[in-house]
This record gives C-alpha cells, sequence and structure tokens, in this order.
C-alpha cells in the first residue's frame, strides 16, 4: 500500500548532528534502508522535515519506516495511505453513493 510519510525533526539533536558532521551521512544510511519512492525535504511547523512516498506491503513494515527516523533524530512520523487516480477509480465511487445516498434518505 502506497503511504505519504511526513517526518518532523526537532532542532535537537539535528542541530548537533549537523555541527559534528554526521546528520547527512545519517539521513543518507536512511534513505538507503528505505527506499522512498520519492522524498522530499521541507519546513514542518517551523522544524526540520522530510515528506516521503513509500509503499507498504504490511502494516509490520511501519516500525522499519519509522524507527530510523525515532531513534537517530528523535523525529515525529506519520503516516497517511495515498491513492493514484487509478486507486481512486477503482473504489466505484457511484456505487457507494447509491448505497449511501439510500439510507440518508430513508
Amino acid at each position: 500500500m502506497r503511504m505519504l510519510v511526513n517526518v518532523t525533526c526537532p532542532i535537537e539533536p539535528f542541530n548537533t548532528m549537523v555541527r559534528n558532521g554526521t546528520a547527512g551521512e545519517i539521513i543518507g544510511r536512511v534513505i538507503d534502508d528505505i527506499k522512498p519512492e520519492s522524498i522530499y525535504f521541507t519546513e514542518q511547523d517551523g522544524k526540520r522535515g522530510a515528506v516521503m512516498v513509500v509503499d507498504v506491503p504490511d502494516a509490520s513494515d511501519i516500525p522499519s519506516i519509522a524507527e530510523p527516523w525515532f531513534l537517530n533524530f528523535e523525529a515525529i512520523c506519520e503516516f497517511r495511505i495515498a491513492m493514484t487516480p487509478d486507486d481512486l477509480m477503482k473504489s466505484n465511487l457511484s456505487k457507494l453513493a447509491e448505497k449511501w445516498n439510500e439510507v440518508q434518505m430513508n
């Protein structure tokens, strides 16, 4: 299942890792291990952050994605299911609307 993962890193310990030269190397290792479809680094709530698109075949895979960020950067990770337009089309919205409109009208 494709998921969006928002990662927010607190100012510390990240500042210390930038100063001692380890932040980039650790981020590289994390990315190599997780192998996201894409990753973008950005600001989130005034802190360093990243947004990743990852394939999560099973819920038991979530810790392997989150723990490197938790353990190395004391980060917050938020997981959201992401659908492509094809995924949305497979959901058969018109049939769902028909089913739930009937409930609402009764």
